[in-house]
């Protein structure tokens, strides 16, 4: 299934048609979920397959061997997507671990009275949108990436694939206060303090770690780790659907690339909207990598306000 030149458009958002028919979409709004499903929902780019790495490290103890054998796809399946009958079907393993971009007003009725366990992972939007610029430059399966001001302007429309980030991060995290069956984690939180990130998620999951397999699991889940993974890093993905000569899937992983690409002018622009889209939305974005002397400061405000 080719289609690399076709978009699906659902219910007023656009998908990439070589992953996705309107009978797949129209599946994953019906899906009947189990009550001990895991499903990790995220904005593209924002830290999706890292924490397929981490649930699946999380299930095997830290044991490696699963996440260095059996494809991320495979292991946590795309329920939008339309191989996703096909691959949970023939995995035995439970529970099972769903990942899916869907926004909260479209999948949240299918959630509704089951207890499934979801982790939303939000990342900071302006290195989401650069990061999501290069994708699309070696994905070719999606549209033209064209400038990055373009680029950018598509994005705070929401009139990039998978639609709107803020409709996306606000529909998601405002179900935090109302439900004990999802947790908010950020990518920026997994860099900043990857070992503490695991040990929340493995006790979101009620699968706890002893110190030494936690460890195993931030050895196993690191950057460099899962840049050389195949696996995970998809360069298994065949070159006329993912170029890798214009671009590595896993490209930085850091905090405030963002600072690479956006003018002043651009910024500025930037926070515009977010402050005027976000303003009943509680989340507060980490947009840079503190030094060692900010952090210091801020943990010692942290202690005098105790």
């Amino acid at each position: 299934m080719a289609r690399l030149d076709v978009t699906e458009m659902f219910h007023g958002i656009s998908f990439p048609g070589h992953l996705h028919t309107q009978d797949s979409l129209q599946f994953a709004l019906k899906f009947p979920f189990q009550d001990s499903d895991i499903l990790i929902v995220s904005y593209p780019k924002s830290g999706t397959t890292w924490m397929q790495e981490i649930v699946s490290l999380i299930f095997s103890k830290g044991d490696p061997h699963l996440s260095q054998n059996v494809p991320n796809w495979a292991r946590c399946p795309w329920l939008e997507q339309y191989y996703f009958s096909e691959v949970l079907g023939s995995s035995p393993r439970a529970p099972r671990v769903i990942t899916t971009h869907l926004p909260y007003h479209l999948l949240g009725p299918a959630l509704v009275g089951s207890k499934a366990r979801v982790i939303y992972v939000s990342r900071n939007p302006k290195d989401v949108v650069v990061s999501f610029y290069h994708f699309h430059k070696m994905a070719n399966f999606l549209p033209e990436a064209g400038s990055f001001p373009e680029f950018l302007n598509r994005f705070l429309e929401g009139t990039l694939s998978y639609g709107s980030w803020f409709d996306h991060v606000e529909g998601w995290t405002s179900q935090t206060a109302s439900t004990n069956n999802l947790l908010h984690i950020t990518y920026e939180e997994m860099l900043l303090g990857l070992h503490g990130a695991i040990k929340r998620v493995s006790s979101f999951l009620k699968c706890p770690l002893l110190e030494d397999e936690v460890n195993n699991c931030v050895k196993h889940s690191s950057f460099n780790s899962m840049k050389h993974n195949k696996m995970v890093n998809y360069t298994m993905v065949a070159q006329e659907i993912m170029d890798h000569s214009k671009g590595s899937f896993m490209r930085k992983g850091k905090i405030g690339d963002w600072k690479n690409m956006f003018t002043e002018e651009q910024n500025q622009y930037f926070n515009n909207i977010f402050q005027s889209k976000m303003r009943d939305c509680a989340l507060e974005p980490v947009w840079e990598e503190q030094n060692e002397e900010q952090r210091n400061s801020n943990e010692q405000a942290t202690t005098d306000d105790m």
